[in-house]
């Protein structure tokens, strides 16, 4: 049997309870106060409502905002409008799954409710995993159990918090992407590639993912290369950076095909119920056996593009008007974290970074010595693709998104933070950081507290001015999203 070492245990523990307490919030917040009327996807119901739907939706409706709603009426009703497609298809899927385990009740709750269910046991089960394999990711790279403890508490208390348990995709995608990572750190380059490309199939980010498969690749090259036959070496490496693409971005083009087939080939129109019909004439939605839409004549006709162009108005510096002020504002906490994590890593592996980390394992142990934390060497390949998702979503995408977006990617958020409260706190400098020892220490007589962040917040008002910003940026951010998200009000 798997057994669980103190960190793992707390982290288990935390997260659950965060878990928990973001539940109760959401249907306290959803009860007590009024849904603003946003202009949002909202589809009719067509299955009749009972006593207990409507207790399902008063507790649990927080969890159906805004784009989670498009998730739901996929599950139920599949497919059926053109901008349906902006949403990939692996979370409606594990949702379908979820709900026929819920099958015994179906007698007693409708369609819908079914699937509230589903998203609130499925996000909460893949958020505590996501946590717990954070933990088990940082060990591997940071080689710090005690940076990579509080990182995982970090990402309990995540500022993404309330997407990480609506009826987003964005749980599982981490717990997907973290998986994936931890696959890779340790040589698993299959099963690494397997669930990356499992993530593909959930956000379309997830194709971001192929750069640690290919630097991986490419650093096994470098460091095995052989002077007598390069060639072949690199005609393997070749062959190995092709199928890797391949394999992640696979399930990203048979969705591409798949909605071809539905829009732009003749006979691949499906019976709509009239409600849905009316609906989207009322709002101008495209549904498959209409007019051809004009991405089918592109060279490569990707609908995903498409939607996001016309639908979303997606598009290189298109979001920078100075009304989106307030949404700019929102992004840059979690900016400055990614430049300043930059900036930190950069300005203490100059040469490794010019290098791309691809020097030959003797090269690499003369020029950088190996430390534990953050500024480990093998966090740089981490610390690209964050910095890429945010030049990406900085420049192209609805800027408020960031939060979730690199929330959610990413671990250098969790990491950096972390090593921010080990260098400037001195509350956790004093905290003995041997495996095997206590988590924390307290006077005789008094119960421990339980782990590094319930400390800071018993002692804020001796904390460091980094520390209280770092906190107040978390918990901020994951109770407002809670308050605002679930009511209809704008947010991240």
């Amino acid at each position: 049997m798997w057994a669980l070492d103190p960190y793992q245990k707390e982290v288990l523990r935390f997260a659950v309870s965060c878990r928990v307490l973001t539940l109760a919030l959401q249907a306290l917040f959803n009860t007590i106060i009024p849904d603003h009327h946003a202009d949002a996807f909202s589809p009719p119901r067509l299955a009749p409502s009972g006593s207990v739907d409507q207790l399902i939706e008063g507790f649990l409706g927080g969890l159906s905002r805004w784009d989670a709603e498009h998730f739901l009426f996929i599950a139920e009703h599949g497919y059926l409008y053109e901008h349906n497609y902006a949403f990939f298809p692996g979370f409606p899927l594990v949702l379908l799954m979820g709900t026929e385990l819920l099958r015994p009740l179906q007698g007693l709750l409708n369609q819908r409710s079914c699937l509230l269910v589903s998203v609130a046991l499925l996000n909460f089960l893949f958020s505590v995993l996501a946590a717990v394999t954070l933990h088990d990711l940082g060990c591997l790279v940071l080689q710090c159990p005690r940076q990579a403890f509080i990182a995982a508490l970090l990402f309990c208390l995540s500022p993404a918090n309330v997407f990480l348990a609506a009826g987003y995709s964005e749980a599982l995608f981490a717990f997907l992407t973290f998986s994936a990572m931890g696959q890779l750190e340790r040589a698993r380059g299959w099963a690494s590639g397997l669930l990356f490309a499992l993530a593909t199939g959930v956000r379309s980010n997830g194709l971001v993912s192929v750069g640690f498969l290919l630097h991986s690749q490419c650093r096994g090259f470098f460091s095995s290369l052989v002077v007598l036959n390069p060639w072949k070496q690199l005609i393997q490496l070749l062959a190995s950076l092709c199928l890797s693409v391949l394999t992640v971005s696979l399930p990203f083009a048979l969705f591409q095909y798949y909605a071809y087939t539905q829009f732009c080939l003749r006979g691949s129109a499906h019976s709509i119920p009239e409600p849905l019909v009316q609906l989207a004439v009322d709002k101008g939605y495209r549904t498959a056996g209409e007019n051809e839409p004009p991405w089918c004549s592109w060279d490569l006709p990707l609908i995903y593009s498409y939607i996001q162009d016309v639908y979303w108005n997606v598009g290189l510096l298109r979001y920078y008007e100075l009304r989106q002020l307030p949404n700019f504002l929102l992004a840059t906490p979690v900016a400055v974290l990614v430049v300043w994590a930059a900036w930190t890593f950069v300005s203490t592996h100059p040469w490794f970074c010019l290098t791309l980390g691809l020097q030959r394992s003797k090269d690499s142990e003369r020029l950088e010595k190996p430390r534990p934390g953050f500024l480990s060497p093998k966090v740089f390949v981490y610390l690209v693709h964050a910095a890429v998702l945010l030049l990406f979503g900085g420049l192209c995408m609805h800027v408020q998104v960031l939060t979730r977006f690199l929330g959610s990617s990413t671990p250098i958020m969790y990491w950096f933070s972390a090593h921010l409260l080990q260098s400037h706190e001195p509350l956790l400098r004093s905290v003995d950081t041997a495996p095997g020892r206590p988590l924390e220490h307290s006077p005789p007589g008094q119960k421990p507290l339980r782990n590094c962040l319930m400390e800071l917040l018993y002692n804020w008002k001796t904390c460091s001015p980094v520390t209280k910003c770092v906190l107040a940026y978390f918990l901020t951010y994951w109770l407002l999203g809670l308050l605002l998200h679930c009511n209809f009000l704008p947010w991240t």
